[in-house]
């Protein structure tokens, strides 16, 4: 009994060092290669380079929309880069919104490897060249991230003064996500990163629209749940229908809608 006990503690330590070690190539799937330009989407662009306060170059695009105060920093998710993300730029930009969306440090052209703490700081290089490089007013300007985007931006919402906050199909915390998908190994295996959402957005003081899919089959909805539990108001929760990645897509003409009435009322909080 005590060699096969024995067997199975040096089992899930190896086991849980190989997972502690390959977290990584577990969290981050960035690829190199851009798809496309906004170019190719009927946009005008400005190509950008935006430089972190730990010098890593990190490549972005500024979109304007003629006579717009309004600017949406976008964080997209875990896989690809800046040039998958056509059809949610267009959305947000049809809606009045110039638009800056850059990639992570290891991601597109961007410089470095991806590390929680590394998207922390580049979501504040983006920040600080909206507010600083272009003057723009910190409460013209609306966070939104998607997916691993929805932590980056609420780390970032915790710490500035936004005008708005948009967190679509989002978990609540890396531990949480664990649990879901490894309910026993999640508790033997140390994790390395945290993308603590829900603890992000209870220091968020600017209005927080929250929108997930309950057919989202990587993501499950009650994360995202737990994430607009977690806001303080005021918030608003948005249900759209379809899987993970294309549920926004899916979702038209009510998405686009949801997302006109709460831009339209974040001046006036007591509306949204």
């Amino acid at each position: 009994m005590m060699s096969i006990l024995t067997a199975l503690v040096l089992a899930i330590a190896v086991f849980g060092g190989f997972m502690y070690v390959n977290q990584p190539a577990m969290i981050f799937f960035p690829i190199k290669e851009l798809h496309e330009a906004p170019s190719h989407w009927g946009m005008d662009f400005e190509n950008l380079t935006i430089t972190t306060d730990d010098d890593i170059a990190l490549h972005a695009w500024f979109i304007p929309q003629q006579s717009s105060e309004k600017t949406l920093l976008f964080f997209h998710g875990n896989a690809g880069n800046i040039s998958h993300r056509g059809d949610s730029v267009k959305i947000f930009h049809d809606l009045g919104l110039n638009v800056l969306i850059f990639d992570y440090r290891g991601y597109g052209q961007s410089e470095g490897k991806p590390t929680e703490a590394g998207l922390y700081r580049d979501a504040r290089a983006a920040w600080n060249y909206l507010t600083q490089t272009r003057g723009v007013n910190s409460k013209d300007i609306v966070l939104f991230g998607r997916s691993l985007g929805g932590a980056v931006a609420a780390n970032l919402a915790s710490e500035v003064d936004a005008g708005a906050i948009i967190l679509e199909s989002t978990f609540s915390s890396a531990r949480d996500m664990a649990q879901e998908l490894f309910p026993l190994l999640s508790y033997m295996i140390p994790l390395r990163f945290h993308f603590n959402t829900a603890k992000f957005v209870q220091k968020v003081n600017c209005p927080v629209l929250v929108i997930h899919s309950p057919d989202d089959e990587i993501i499950p909805y009650s994360l995202g749940r737990k994430v607009y539990d977690a806001a303080n108001q005021p918030r608003l929760m948005l249900d759209i229908n379809g899987d993970h990645n294309g549920g926004f897509l899916r979702s038209q003409p009510h998405y686009g809608r949801g997302l006109k009435q709460f831009l339209g009322n974040i001046d006036r909080p007591g509306n949204v």
